[in-house]
């Protein structure tokens, strides 16, 4: 059996959907699995040994440069990927009007979430079997029981994100044992005060940990290089691509971090994971996993 995942973005979504390639590689153990997704994201896809080919969408770099010949020419590139193969069945746990639209770019039937627990209720008109999943439910619960359904088999054993880092991947850090702290986030009002990142990495370096603050921008390196002032012996490590700062974290005895995509990569990896939310309500989408 051949399948197509529909899952675009964000890091903390994409990663959210991993669990579904363990459950239907135990239910099906000869299922073939390719799975569409955002450029950014398809190295972290491609971490789990279960998906065959992962397809790099280009919505978001169309959505940036859509005057540009390039971004439109790669725009149908992945037009044209999808319409190669035929799947037996195509699932997409975005339930948004872009993945529905790019489900649809694919060849085969189509399932997805109802028009009542869609995101975007349009995007139901595009399936060709809607299941009612309630809204209320964790986003990785959501997608495991739509998956189960649309499929057919039944769930078991706890949630398994299935991640597996190349044999290459070493750490980045020869200082053990260690701590890494994730302050950065897309919203200010998600961030945690500086003063209790300081009184925190006070308290871990007491207990014998050493302290990463790893950063994405200059600004976010402003304020790590800040911390970093006032906790001895913390290290602000050089720019990181993605997959650096995945063996960051897999390699860490603890990770600490507020809403953001890392600290949902931390417990994708099975590293012990607290997770500081001031505004958002992790509920539905916060850390979710056996750590």
């Amino acid at each position: 059996m051949r399948v197509l995942l529909v899952k675009l973005s964000s890091m903390g979504d994409v990663l959210h959907n991993l669990p579904v390639v363990s459950d239907l590689a135990r239910a099906y153990p000869e299922i073939e699995i390719d799975w569409v997704t955002e450029a950014p994201y398809a190295p972290l896809v491609a971490l789990h040994p279960k998906v065959r080919r992962v397809i790099s969408s280009n919505l978001r770099g169309l959505k940036k440069r859509w005057w540009s010949p390039a971004a439109w020419s790669a725009f149908f590139d992945v037009r044209s990927q999808l319409g190669r193969d035929k799947y037996d069945l195509i699932l997409d746990t975005q339930g948004l009007i872009k993945s529905a639209l790019i489900a649809r770019w694919a060849n085969g039937p189509i399932g997805g979430f109802s028009r009542d627990t869609a995101r975007e209720p349009l995007a139901a008109r595009a399936y060709d079997r809607c299941v009612a999943i309630p809204q209320n439910l964790h986003a990785v619960v959501r997608n495991r029981n739509l998956a189960a359904d649309i499929f057919g088999y039944a769930l078991s054993g706890p949630v398994d994100y299935g991640l597996r880092l190349p044999e290459t991947a070493v750490s980045v850090s020869t200082q053990h044992p260690y701590v890494v702290f994730l302050h950065a986030t897309s919203r200010a009002d998600k961030m945690w005060p500086e003063a209790h990142w300081i009184a925190l990495g006070q308290r871990v370096l007491e207990n014998g940990y050493g302290i990463f603050l790893p950063w994405g921008n200059a600004e976010e390196k402003r304020i790590s290089d800040r911390l970093a002032s006032a906790i001895p012996g913390a290290i602000v490590p050089v720019a990181m691509s993605l997959m650096e700062a995945a063996t960051l974290l897999a390699n860490a005895r603890g990770v600490i971090g507020v809403d953001t995509g890392l600290a949902h990569l931390s417990v994708a990896l099975a590293r012990p994971t607290v997770g500081l939310y001031l505004t958002t309500s992790p509920e539905l989408t916060g850390l979710y996993g056996n750590n």
